[in-house]
């Protein structure tokens, strides 16, 4: 058993359901961030799983549907644009974490959360920095958020050809800030993010 499931494998047992809950989409200057709440059938191991910075994007989508076909229950939440611009990007986060928690249909016992802060969420929490390539399920909760959050953006570039999403995501890349140059922004990009080029 890899060490992802190694080390939720006590919390399980010490709790009961345990899910893990992660992100995709602070960074971009357009779309949403992406939350992903997930609780794994800890009878089921996938030996591929890792956080999803670390594997292919082939790899990622082929997990995908085994999580979720697997998974005792799982919440993805999209907090867009007009919302991080309103309340900033950590307090979006922190309410797609809490959407995303409170979505699922069992309540668990424990929320593993990624990063350094957790969201209020009305049950037991504990944040994990790195928790993607520690937790099992935060690195398949990472999964879910970030297959999500990819296909949306793609889907978005179909739409809005000009700006390539396709190929950057929405992330702050070169090419992207040229085609934001060029074509200008439309409501969903992230205006907070691009305050200091005068939008």
């Amino acid at each position: 058993m890899s060490k992802l499931y190694e080390f939720d494998a006590p919390l399980i047992e010490e709790y009961g359901f345990v899910c893990g809950v992660d992100e995709a989409g602070r960074g971009p200057l357009a779309g949403p961030v992406c939350v992903a709440a997930v609780i794994l059938d800890p009878s089921i191991v996938f030996e591929e799983l890792n956080d999803s910075k670390k594997l292919t994007e082939k790899r990622r989508e082929a997990l995908f549907p085994k999580i979720i076909e697997t998974a005792k229950s799982y919440k993805i939440v999209m907090v867009d644009s007009e919302t991080i611009d309103r309340i900033n990007i950590l307090q979006a986060t922190m309410l797609g974490m809490k959407q995303a928690v409170e979505g699922l249909d069992i309540i668990p016992n424990l929320a593993l959360i990624d990063g350094n802060r957790c969201p209020d969420t009305g049950i037991a929490t504990q944040s994990i920095v790195k928790g993607d390539a520690t937790s099992a399920s935060i690195a398949a909760a990472s999964v879910l958020a970030k297959v999500s959050r990819d296909r949306y953006m793609t889907e978005l570039g179909k739409e809005f050809p000009q700006y390539q999403f396709e190929k950057h995501k929405g992330y702050p890349t070169k090419l992207h800030y040229e085609l934001i140059d060029q074509y200008g922004i439309q409501p969903f990009y992230r205006k907070s993010f691009l305050k200091k080029r005068g939008y």
